[in-house]
């Protein structure tokens, strides 16, 4: 019956929360490295790219890129790839992280393993 009331006024209830119309509800923070994929193998003449799509959530602001626990970019686009300057060989870390305004990770990422020869 409830349900019929919040329908009748324009109140969406999703996962128990009310939407109310015109607004969205905040998406939870993700992060999803599109290529390369973990365990790929590079060359270490060619140009390396990482590309990436993040949804930030309530609490990220927007990501930073790492390689080896190092970081080497900071990105303001939640969608799109990062060039690297270079690569050396032998085995990396690629690591996209969400930070907040403050540039503090807040714990959503996603991490490849590769191996440039």
């Amino acid at each position: 019956m409830m349900a019929r009331f919040f329908a009748a006024c324009g109140v969406a209830v999703v996962s128990g929360v009310l939407a109310l119309p015109g607004t969205a509800l905040a998406q939870e923070a993700s992060v999803q490295i599109l290529s390369p994929r973990d365990g790929a193998t590079l060359d270490v003449m060619d140009q390396h790219r990482i590309e990436y799509a993040v949804v930030a959530g309530p609490r990220g602001d927007h990501v930073h890129v790492y390689v080896d626990d190092k970081e080497v970019g900071i990105l303001r686009q939640l969608t799109g790839s990062y060039l690297f300057e270079t690569l050396p060989e032998g085995a990396h870390t690629l690591c996209i992280k969400v930070v907040n305004r403050a540039h503090v990770p807040i714990g959503v990422e996603d991490c490849v393993r590769v191996t440039v020869e």
